[in-house]
């Protein structure tokens, strides 16, 4: 478990990240509002592989610093910048979860993928999930600042209504069980509020639409087709469409927390991909 410095003078940041195992590097980026210990399923398997992996949490969660701010997507790319300079990796392939998509692919876009060799964007949020008039299927404003009034009033409670929508769970479906819930929301709420609600506006309002395009390198793509959070069609979908070389897997009946609900058959395609 170790610990790097990034910001600028005056505004630095500690970044805690982990570094497990030996081979080609795998950055793991965490989705909104977990750490990342959400790869625990990954970080067991992946290393058997000769994959070495390095998972980090984000600014303002887990055990990382915990800024007033910024949150913003060219803030965190440039965290992501400076892990993969810290450690001088090369050959690099990129894994975001849900809202590190949005890191991946700011950090491709500005970097002109310097480092990475390869990128994998899980459920993500990537292109543009706001609802617009060029994006009408995405989610309206309304309801971000819903959630962000639900934040504010009462976040406990709220973290404990959206891990079940996360896992898919309902009153005919349980796929995870409820101590799966309960460390998910723990893990949650070692966030900072602050980031929690400043960290949702940017993977809501947050258009990457254009920076796909520049975004040469081989992309895997895999997204839950039971997705209630952020749904396949205005995100996924879009992206393998404006991607350049981008290879798309539906998981069908898979929610959006996939990394726990088809963790085998999420971890066989990652070290395929990887390995490939």
């Amino acid at each position: 478990m170790k610990r790097l410095t990034t910001g600028n003078a005056g505004s630095e940041v500690e970044i805690f990240y982990h570094d497990i195992g030996e081979g080609k590097p795998v950055v793991l980026i965490h989705g909104w509002p977990l750490s990342h210990e959400m790869w625990e399923y990954q970080l067991n398997e992946l290393p058997h592989h000769n994959l070495r992996c390095i998972a980090y949490d984000r600014r303002g969660f887990g055990q990382s610093g915990k800024p007033w701010s910024p949150y913003d997507y060219t803030t965190l790319a440039n965290d992501l910048k400076a892990l993969l300079e810290e450690l001088d990796l090369q050959d690099v392939t990129l894994v975001g979860f849900s809202m590190g998509g949005g890191e991946v692919v700011r950090y491709l876009s500005q970097n002109n993928s310097n480092r990475v060799s390869k990128a994998v964007l899980i459920s993500s949020v990537v292109p543009y999930l706001r609802q617009t008039e060029d994006n009408p299927d995405g989610v309206p404003k309304e309801q971000i600042d819903e959630f962000v009034e639900a934040i504010r009033k009462d976040r406990p409670h709220f973290m404990h209504t959206f891990g079940k929508q996360f896992f898919g769970v309902s009153w005919i479906s349980s796929p995870v069980s409820d101590d799966i819930l309960a460390w998910t929301q723990m893990l949650a709420m070692e966030a900072s509020a602050k980031a929690t609600i400043d960290t949702m506006r940017a993977w809501s309002e947050t258009d990457f639409r254009q920076e796909l395009s520049s975004i040469k390198i081989p992309v895997l793509i895999i997204h839950g087709d039971s997705d209630k959070t952020v749904p396949l069609e205005v995100t996924s979908r879009q992206a393998a469409k404006l991607l350049p070389q981008a290879e798309l897997k539906v998981y069908e009946g898979a929610p959006h927390g996939l990394f726990f609900t088809e963790q085998e058959k999420l971890n066989q395609d990652l070290i395929a991909f990887i390995n490939s």
